[in-house]
């Protein structure tokens, strides 16, 4: 029986909704590996209830994931958030569960550009007990979206009024406007899981997105002429002299003279 390994990890977003991630493994034939296809349960459990959030099918990356609105937030008594994924399989799979725990926190991003200085303050406020709540001494990131993975920009720690400011260099590539998309990020707290935030700034450089003919260059998919023509040349000339060696070694053996019994005996 195959026995998944079931990590459940909770988003708090900067709109107040919730994003929670499922990802699913387990180990086949001595190798920790990825299960996709297999439906996820996810469930909100308060303190008097077990309710039912959706379900989605985990994709290639073992990965299943679902966003709660900040109206289906219900929170406990002690001010957190208590979320369960349920994961069935075939008959060869048993059951599994994740679950976490998370209090409600908020991060706030606030850009200011003054003159030519890019900088985004960072604002960290527990919101458990219904007012913000500064949390101090905690590390938070600040980086720009791109198109595989999110680029650092740099870190803080929070001071005293939960804030931390990180500067922005002013020679970021862009859309095609100049915009770039700047996230803020508190990743692996234990009290508070992790929290991300997104604003979108013209602070970039403006990148033409057409696609348009570039010139030949040694660096390019389209190399210059004369280095094309030599390497024909010299291809040409190393296979040329391997053909004329394999046709001398043809010619030599029929020249060769047959040895007949008589001059054997």
């Amino acid at each position: 029986m195959i026995s998944p390994a079931i990590e459940l990890i909770s988003i708090q977003k900067g709109d107040s909704s919730v994003d929670l991630k499922a990802i699913v493994k387990a180990k086949v034939d001595g190798k920790m590996r990825k299960l996709y296809g297999l439906k996820a349960l996810f469930y909100m459990i308060t303190d008097s209830a077990e309710t039912a959030l959706g379900t989605v099918v985990t994709d290639r990356n073992g990965f299943a994931i679902l966003n709660i609105k900040s109206g289906q937030l219900v929170t406990n008594a002690d001010g957190t958030l208590h979320f369960k994924v349920t994961v069935a399989g075939p008959k060869n799979m048993e059951a599994g569960e994740g679950e976490v725990t998370v209090k409600r926190a908020m991060l706030i991003m606030t850009p200011v550009k003054e003159d030519n200085l890019l900088s985004v303050q960072l604002k960290l406020v527990d919101i458990s007990t219904g007012d913000e709540k500064p949390v101090p001494e905690t590390a938070v990131g600040l980086f720009v979206k791109r198109s595989f993975y999110p680029m650092k920009l740099g870190e803080g720690n929070t001071d005293e009024n939960g804030e931390a400011t990180v500067e922005v260099p002013n020679n970021l590539p862009g859309d095609p406007l100049g915009n770039i998309t700047l996230l803020a990020k508190l990743d692996e707290n234990e009290t508070y899981g992790y929290l991300e935030t997104a604003s979108t700034q013209k602070w970039g450089v403006a990148v033409s997105n057409r696609i348009e003919d570039q010139p030949r260059a040694l660096w390019s998919s389209h190399p210059p002429l004369w280095m094309l023509i030599t390497f024909i040349i010299l291809m040409t000339a190393v296979w040329g002299h391997y053909i004329v060696i394999v046709y001398e070694l043809f010619r030599l053996r029929k020249e060769q003279p047959a040895v007949t019994d008589a001059t054997q005996a």
